[in-house]
């Protein structure tokens, strides 16, 4: 850094006071501009290059990173859409399975109800019988005992041996 300050600052200065013609000053502003720029280079030159390389490697990455998340994004719609197209056919077994458990509920309901209701006619069958032999029973109960105690029905021991004797021969 000392070797390039002196050449930088003191040479050119030492440069310019040893006088000329001054007529034609063009030459000493020419050689103090391009050790100007020169200077300006030598200094502004690494960090302007490592700003740019930063700035070029942070796009870069981000260029990657947005690769990825796209390539991601893709995958992910792929195995979305496979699991959209499973779900599909899921749901076309699900309907197919439930459409025969209806038809099977179906039949057992109609298969209960005609046992019902068959139980049920059995059922009224046996109740009607049931309810006519009762009624037979008190009738045959109160016009016995409409005969019994009716004085003009009254049988002798002879008729009733007669009429037993009758039955069972």
């Amino acid at each position: 850094m000392k070797k390039s300050f002196i050449v930088f600052f003191i040479l050119p200065t030492a440069i310019l006071a040893a006088g000329g013609s001054g007529d034609y000053d063009i030459v000493p502003r020419t050689v103090n501009f391009l050790i100007f720029a020169a200077i300006l280079f030598y200094l502004l030159a690494n960090p302007a290059k490592n700003f740019y390389n930063n700035r070029i490697s942070k796009i870069a990455s981000r260029l990657e990173d947005i690769q990825k998340r796209v390539l991601e994004s893709k995958n992910q719609k792929l195995e979305m859409m496979k699991k959209i197209e499973e779900a599909k056919k899921e749901a076309l077994g699900a309907v197919a399975t439930a459409k025969k458990e209806a038809e099977l509920l179906s039949q057992k309901i109609k298969d209960e109800t005609k046992s019902d209701i068959l139980i049920l006619e059995r059922h009224f069958e046996e109740q009607k019988n049931y309810e006519k032999r009762r009624m037979q029973k008190e009738v045959v109960a109160k016009i016995l005992s409409q005969v019994f105690d009716s004085k003009e029905a009254e049988l002798k021991q002879d008729d009733i041996l007669n009429i037993m004797l009758k039955k069972v021969s």
